[in-house]
């Protein structure tokens, strides 16, 4: 399939990458998210991570000015109508996500890719949730994207040789490195990273030591560029939260219980970066 139009579903910290990762490259793209607030933010997003990549002599400022209009925002999903593939980057919920599948098949053609950026849903019950299950794809971006070159590609047990080799050619010119990763709770990134988050988290909890000295352990011990809790606050902490539920949901495993602490902090909206306070302060 030759993908020209690239529509994504959601306006948030991923979705907002997404778009500009796919108009760096070309693209034109169709940003969609119910709120006109949340396409203003992700314009306002979008912008300034542009202005960073012309200041570091990534990007001239034409080039920056011509991914930008190649984004246009709408709060309606049938201006996906002529897109060739959809990737749908909203919250972490089943319900939502099935959802908005439902409503993305009915407005687009038969022959589009429907793809998600979930980070530990199944992609095959997904695809079971639309006609065409064939076309039902998994790519799974890091955040920030525009910066993090992996793409884990999810093949839903239903999932087409052609459409998996549509999406992986197309990692290519978005300057990503795709991995093939089979369908499975949390896939290889999150089922290996957030048990390790949940396990600072019960550090914290426990009292064996401070915010700081805990990252300060794998950054220093273990050479990880971000301690788990900074991270933790990156990521969102009720997306770390719906990640755990799925894995301990899906495995019927206990070493996948959420730490007290990381519910407690969610329910009191302590979410981290997008908030005021997560593990670490961000009034400013």
């Amino acid at each position: 399939m030759d993908i020209q139009k690239i529509g994504v579903v959601g306006g948030g910290q991923m979705g907002s990458g997404i778009a500009q990762v796919c108009a760096q490259a070309g693209y034109s793209v169709v940003l969609v998210d119910v709120s006109a607030n949340a396409l203003s933010r992700a314009h306002d997003t979008i912008s300034r991570s542009l202005a960073r990549l012309v200041k570091k002599a990534a990007l001239d400022s034409l080039q920056a000015d011509a991914a930008l209009e190649r984004i246009s925002s709408h709060t309606e999903l049938g201006a996906l109508a002529d897109c060739q593939l959809v990737i749908e980057a909203a919250t972490e919920n089943w319900a939502i996500k099935a959802g908005l599948f439902g409503k993305i098949a009915e407005v687009v053609s038969a022959e589009t890719i429907l793809a998600s950026n979930t980070s530990s849903i199944s992609l095959t019950r997904l695809a079971a949730t639309v006609a065409q299950p064939q076309r039902v794809i998994g790519m799974h971006f890091m955040n920030p994207v525009p910066v993090m070159p992996l793409v884990e590609i999810i093949r839903a047990r239903q999932t087409d040789d052609a459409t998996f080799a549509t999406i992986r050619a197309l990692t290519g010119p978005l300057g990503k490195t795709p991995v093939s990763v089979n369908d499975a709770p949390g896939f290889v990134s999150n089922r290996v990273l957030m048990p390790m988050i949940n396990e600072a988290i019960f550090c914290l909890h426990e009292g064996i030591a401070s915010t700081e000295d805990i990252d300060a352990v794998m950054k220093l011990g273990m050479n990880h560029p971000i301690g788990p809790l900074a991270l933790a606050d990156l990521i969102g902490l009720d997306t770390c939260l719906a990640i755990m539920d799925v894995l301990y949901h899906e495995l019927r495993d206990s070493k996948y219980r959420a730490c007290p602490l990381l519910v407690q902090m969610v329910d009191a909206g302590q979410l981290g970066r997008k908030a005021t306070r997560g593990f670490y302060g961000y009034e400013s």
